[in-house]
């Protein structure tokens, strides 16, 4: 079964003159993403196969329209204005879009929210690749390349299964270095998509009773099987499980 991700939905924004200018050379390369430039450097887009938008007085009031309509809205202006801009909009990471920043050189593309989520991390890099320049990454699984266990497999079709807690201390055991076990009983093998090694604290087993519970600090567990209320109970804060779909044996 083809689990491909859909295009993201993609905006890119300019206020600046250089800004506008950076806009205008990738935009060619991205013919399906939006453009959106204020009215003084609509002339500058002229020719563009793009869809353009011009809006006419402060950026500020396209924002709650920008954010909702879009997965990923890359802005070629300063970080901080970007900041202030979409704070009064924010939700929670779950909802927000990916919100990517290009300095007025080209030379870095910082994603500023929802990275892992909301993908602005991987767009990054697809951006960078484009610009010839450099993702700036600061989420910790990204930096250390590691686990990203909030959407592990999310590319194949998992779907994650814990509370919220358990992500969040379970995620913190891999970006530390804790010993990780990783238990695989279903699903696609190909699911460690960087091109680094995995890392020596993450070790792998095919089921769950080769596991000795006292020598990982948390339990990654891809399964169909069902697990009992005891057995959450039992490894309280410390397992993650995630269900490929059916098909994947």
């Amino acid at each position: 079964m083809n689990h491909a991700v859909e295009q993201p939905r993609v905006a890119l924004v300019a206020i600046t003159k250089h800004g506008a200018a950076q806009l205008r050379e990738l935009a060619p390369r991205l013919p399906q993403a939006k453009v959106l430039v204020s009215a003084k450097f609509g002339t500058v887009m002229e020719g563009l196969g793009n869809e353009v938008n011009i809006y006419q007085g402060a950026l500020s009031a396209q924002m709650a329209t920008l954010l909702a309509a879009y997965d990923q809205v890359v802005f070629f202006v300063s970080l901080g204005a970007v900041v202030r801009l979409i704070a009064p909009h924010l939700k929670s990471k779950d909802e927000d879009p990916g919100i990517l920043v290009v300095d007025d050189a080209a030379q870095f593309v910082i994603p500023v929210l929802s990275g892992h989520v909301g993908g602005a991390n991987a767009y990054a890099e697809q951006l960078a690749v484009l610009l010839n320049a450099t993702a700036v990454l600061t989420t910790a699984s990204d930096v250390g390349k590691t686990i990203a266990v909030d959407i592990l497999g999310r590319e194949l079709g998992w779907q994650v299964e814990a509370p919220k807690i358990n992500i969040t201390r379970v995620s913190a055991d891999v970006v530390n270095s804790e010993s990780i076990a990783f238990v695989q009983e279903a699903g696609a093998k190909n699911w460690w998509t960087r091109t680094t090694p995995l890392p020596n604290n993450i070790h792998l087993y095919t089921q769950f009773e080769d596991v000795d519970l006292s020598q990982h600090k948390s339990v990654l567990w891809v399964t169909h099987r069902e697990i009992k209320p005891a057995l959450w109970q039992q490894l309280e804060e410390r397992l993650v499980v995630y269900r490929p779909p059916v098909s994947q044996q």
